[in-house]
């Protein structure tokens, strides 16, 4: 990284930092940070949008403290906005042709902005991304990275967002570790634009509350509408991740499902289906997204479908799967359930009440013989218990086949999947057509639709 070269007369930035109820130590830290660590000429100025805080640290007291730092300037909302229209209040006072957004709880280090500018001065139309380091919450530690264990962002199905290791075809694109990173999605807290092509996308979509799914939905506009989104090696911010939220909101909306509602509406075609099924297609009031949909017929944007093929060909797609939904159990009222992130991964999966709700019970049948949610598959190892383990494309311990019989068979041990006397748990038994080794699961054709419910 100390050995690239960066264009002579790069743009300006605007910064801008939305909070509410920051600790004092973190958001100084966080200001004083971008002021040590930026060249001058580069930074116009950094903008602080307090949204609505109601400690009274964050009143006069900081005011006067900035008012000593020459490019500080702070607007506050009449109420409280949410992350999201916080940042457009900012990006409305903001001048400089490049803004970026940082969090309030972020340490930048040396050389952190040159490398994204560097990016847009090439091509306003790049999106760029820092390095998220991580700050642990408790010691305030900063632990960096080094260029080569640079992650990419994903999503899955249900619309959340996901690191992973950079994909074979994306390694063998660039010429060395320290070249930008083309990535499907962003993490959404950190990342810089052109004034300019930001405005000309459609800056946030201000009908989604305050925050949670606009990184997606930023991602896919970038992507479908001309734009690249990459992420910088040798840009570092480290940034405090929490373990709970210190925000408070009111309560009754769950704003991250409207939010992505709304994404889906607007950007992912048929795809979106995959999303609704989820939670059996109760959208809820999601408000008007017309002008949003309006915006991407102006912009000219490529469908979801192109996005998957050039963007995110390595998203398993689950309109090839053939069968989906809850898997129930013939003998009793039961459903294969299990949690299927990575804080599940080598725990057995249980059987539970069904309960319609998708969510833990939702399977899919991929057609290499997998029974996936997302990045995890159900794993027969011997032994009693199945286990949930990350999907890994090499059949062995994860191919299974749902028999004309409806029987679930593990095709490396030719047993079969059977629910237990007492109906809590998953085991393994030799196949024998009995009631509980009987399951009833939707079974799709290959264009993609439903056929029957298994009998």
């Amino acid at each position: 990284c100390l050995k690239q070269k960066y264009h002579t007369n790069l743009p300006a930035t605007s910064v801008v930092i939305c909070f509410h109820n920051e600790a004092w130590s973190v958001l100084l830290r966080t200001i004083h940070s971008v002021i040590d660590r930026t060249p001058q000429h580069l930074l116009r100025e950094i903008i602080l949008v307090d949204d609505f805080s109601d400690m009274d640290h964050l009143k006069k007291p900081l005011e006067d403290y900035v008012a000593k730092l020459a490019k500080v300037k702070i607007t506050r909302t009449k109420e409280r906005e949410g992350l999201i229209r916080a940042r457009l209040a900012g990006f409305a006072i903001s001048t400089a042709e490049v803004v970026t957004f940082l969090d309030s709880h972020c340490e930048c280090t040396e050389g952190w902005l040159e490398p994204l500018l560097d990016r847009i001065a090439a091509n306003e139309t790049n999106v760029v991304c820092p390095v998220i380091d991580v700050i642990e919450d408790d010691t305030l530690k900063y632990q960096y990275s080094n260029a080569r264990s640079t992650s990419i962002g994903g999503f899955d199905w249900n619309m959340q967002f996901s690191w992973h290791a950079i994909p074979e075809y994306e390694r063998k694109r660039r010429t060395s570790d320290v070249t930008p990173v083309r990535s499907p999605t962003m993490a959404g807290g950190l990342f810089a634009i052109s004034r300019k092509y930001f405005q000309k996308l459609g800056t946030y979509d201000a009908g989604m509350d305050i925050w949670g799914g606009e990184n997606l939905e930023l991602s896919f506009r970038v992507w479908m509408c001309g734009g690249t989104l990459e992420i910088v090696p040798c840009s570092h911010v480290g940034h405090i991740f929490r373990k709970r939220s210190p925000y408070k909101w009111r309560t009754g909306v769950n704003v991250v499902k409207k939010n992505t509602i709304r994404l889906a509406e607007v950007w992912m075609d048929n795809y979106k289906t995959y999303y609704y099924e989820r939670f059996n297609f109760d959208l809820g009031d999601y408000g008007d997204v017309t002008a949003r949909k309006q915006l991407r017929k102006n912009l000219n944007c490529k469908p979801f479908s192109w996005y998957i093929k050039h963007v995110y060909p390595d998203l398993f797609v689950p309109g090839e799967a053939t069968a989906s939904g809850e898997i129930r159990s013939k003998a009793r009222p039961m459903c294969i359930d299990s949690p299927s992130d990575h804080h599940s991964y080598h725990k057995p999966v249980n059987m539970w009440p069904c309960h319609n709700q998708g969510g833990n019970q939702y399977w899919m049948m991929s057609k290499a013989g997998e029974i996936r949610r997302d990045d995890g598959c159900l794993d027969y190892a011997g032994g009693d218990n199945v286990i949930i383990y990350p999907c890994h494309s090499q059949k062995g311990n994860q191919e299974w086949k749902y028999t004309e019989d409806n029987a679930l068979q593990h095709l490396n041990t030719q047993k079969c999947a059977e629910v237990s006397l007492d109906g809590k748990n998953l085991t393994m038994r030799k196949c024998s057509g009995i009631d509980r080794q009987i399951w009833l699961w939707k079974r799709k054709e290959p264009d993609g639709q439903i056929k029957n419910e298994g009998l």
